[in-house]
């Protein structure tokens, strides 16, 4: 485990830290392949993962890979062989839908390309009143396909569209109109707040949290009859548990 991604047990809750603050925690390949192995493994040991950027920012997108070597530049890779490198961000995306326990992101700064798509992707994402959202690929002419997915099931198609072409950064408040955020605290008082969503969620029986994950993975993509049908067998499956009656 390398340590430019953190990680602390703190009973029940798994914090995860990026840990590049000089450079605004862009993350390179490496760490996103770390940082998603982290995340697969974290239900053997935790209820919940609560993930932080160290310093002022939270992560202002995905580091570059190095200087380019002297000489021509090389040929552009086979469209297989792009797709298998974008598939490290993809899976990122995807264990933060798919791990059966809440994802939390906590956003103090900038959060830019990877970094905005990351806050998007969580199940719950705090923020400061002060963090910053922004999608700048359009700036170096690149399709920002990857944030693009990361969206499609969190923020609205109008959000979207003008966050992806007008590269602007958008305001912590504008973010949670959009989706990208749950909600919004002075910058003072988001750790307070932050210890106070993760009780909540350590109060709750543990199978109603998944529960709840499980619904929102699903629910969303199906007719309305069957998420109402869904909720009502997982409404008495769940409550009629044993589990629900034990006091945590």
């Amino acid at each position: 485990m390398s340590n430019e991604i953190l990680t602390k047990q703190d009973g029940q809750v798994l914090n995860i830290t990026i840990n590049r603050p000089d450079n605004g925690n862009g993350m390179t390949d490496a760490m996103v392949v770390e940082f998603t192995g982290i995340i697969r493994e974290a239900p053997k040991t935790s209820r919940l993962v609560v993930v932080r950027g160290a310093g002022k920012e939270f992560c202002i997108g995905r580091a570059g890979m190095g200087q380019r070597p002297a000489g021509p530049p090389p040929a552009p890779p086979e469209a297989y062989a792009r797709r298998n490198e974008s598939d490290i961000v993809f899976d990122a995306y995807g264990i933060m839908r798919s791990v059966p326990i809440p994802v939390v992101a906590v956003v103090q700064g900038k959060a830019l390309g990877f970094g905005c798509a990351i806050a998007a992707a969580c199940d719950v994402t705090l923020a400061s009143d002060a963090a910053i959202f922004q999608v700048p690929e359009m700036q170096h002419n690149i399709l920002p396909g990857m944030v693009m997915s990361s969206f499609i099931d969190r923020v609205t198609r109008k959000a979207l569209s003008y966050m992806v072409w007008s590269t602007n950064e958008v305001s912590a408040e504008r973010a949670l109109s959009y989706g990208i955020v749950s909600d919004v605290f002075p910058a003072a008082k988001l750790d307070a707040a932050v210890d106070a969503f993760v009780a909540a969620i350590l109060k709750a029986p543990p199978i109603a949290v998944q529960g709840v994950k499980e619904f929102t993975k699903v629910a969303y993509d199906m007719p309305t009859p069957g998420a109402i049908d869904y909720a009502r067998n997982l409404h008495s499956l769940l409550n009629t548990s044993s589990e629900m009656r034990r006091k945590h």
